[in-house]
């Protein structure tokens, strides 16, 4: 069959590698400009050079044997790299985080900076729904995206799970990118909030430039840190302005680092919507009927290995022999 997903996140590449390596063929498309999503590695010029700052997820772990074994393909081939200031299971990216759904990309069929709108099935095959015009004709459908964007996509054809996408909250993030000449004079590079519900201002702080591959002061580059708030704080103050945020976010580390800062050579603030969904215990959703399923850590846990578990648990359920 020719499948079309919606989405080129991990989710949606992790199970497009395993319906390929069945012999079936895949086209994948996704809104962003390149790989990344919530993996994405944000690039900004310098006097000094390039900042990089992986602005979402931070980091990998595995707790599963499926994914312990991606995770050490990537390894074996400079793809990811371990980071023990984050737990000694912890691995990154390499050179970026992004560098783990690149990897998955470029082996597919991928369309970027690609707005799927809608889907249209004619009782044999389905068509994607883009600015004036139509893509397929497709075989079968997945809806790789999250959360809050596959129930629209998904509400016409299959209600039931429409209504487990918009029952899917997401907390949001505000996330502060900041970069220096200099190192700044801390005697830690990675800092976790205590309050497993994360009701204080920040969430998370993080020497960027002290991830394997990042290049850093040591080599010529600014020294970067990623700064994420709390989904409470995020909540409070999502509808403000960026300029605005970043002043207050500066503010937050800079009582967090015990010191006044220099100023940055960089200080930006993004904002994340949908940065960590609630999951549903479904794993993956899939219509045989219909040829239609929906995958993505909305439907599992918020992190990376989620992601991975659901694309492979969606690609078995439609591999799988149909029992009459």
């Amino acid at each position: 069959m020719h499948f079309g997903i919606i989405g080129a996140g991990l989710a949606g590449l992790t199970c497009a590698a395993r319906l390929v390596g069945a012999g079936h063929a895949v086209s994948a498309f996704d809104k962003g400009r390149g790989p990344g999503g919530r993996m994405s590695t944000r690039r900004v010029e310098t006097p000094l050079g390039q900042a990089r700052f992986d602005h979402g997820a931070q980091f990998c772990a595995a707790t599963t044997p499926g994914f312990a074994r991606q995770l050490a393909d990537w390894a074996a081939r400079g793809v990811a790299a371990p980071w023990p200031a984050a737990g000694p299971d912890a691995h990154v990216g390499v050179p970026g985080m992004n560098a783990l759904v690149a990897d998955l990309a470029q082996q597919h069929d991928v369309t970027f900076g690609c707005l799927v709108k809608g889907l249209v099935h004619d009782g044999r095959q389905w068509w994607l729904v883009l600015d004036g015009e139509r893509r397929g004709p497709f075989d079968a459908v997945i809806v790789a995206t999250p959360a809050e964007q596959a129930a629209p996509l998904l509400s016409l054809h299959a209600f039931p799970m429409a209504r487990a996408a918009a029952g899917t909250a997401s907390q949001a993030c505000w996330t502060a990118m900041l970069a220096w000449a200099d190192p700044l004079p801390l005697d830690w590079s990675v800092w976790q909030a205590k309050d497993a519900k994360g009701n204080g201002a920040l969430a998370w702080a993080a020497r960027n430039s002290a991830k394997p591959g990042r290049g850093g002061p040591a080599l010529g580059d600014p020294e970067c840190w990623v700064v994420h708030a709390g989904p409470d704080w995020s909540r409070r103050h999502l509808e403000m302005e960026p300029d605005a945020v970043i002043g207050l976010m500066v503010e937050e580390f800079a009582a967090l680092a015990g010191m006044a800062l220099p100023e940055p050579l960089v200080a930006r603030a993004h904002r994340w919507r949908f940065a960590r969904p609630a999951g549903t215990g479904n794993t993956a959703l899939w219509d045989h009927t219909l040829r239609l399923g929906a995958c993505g850590d909305w439907l599992t846990e918020p992190t990376i290995e989620g992601a991975w578990l659901s694309g492979t648990a969606l690609a078995d359920r439609i591999l799988a022999p149909v029992v009459a």
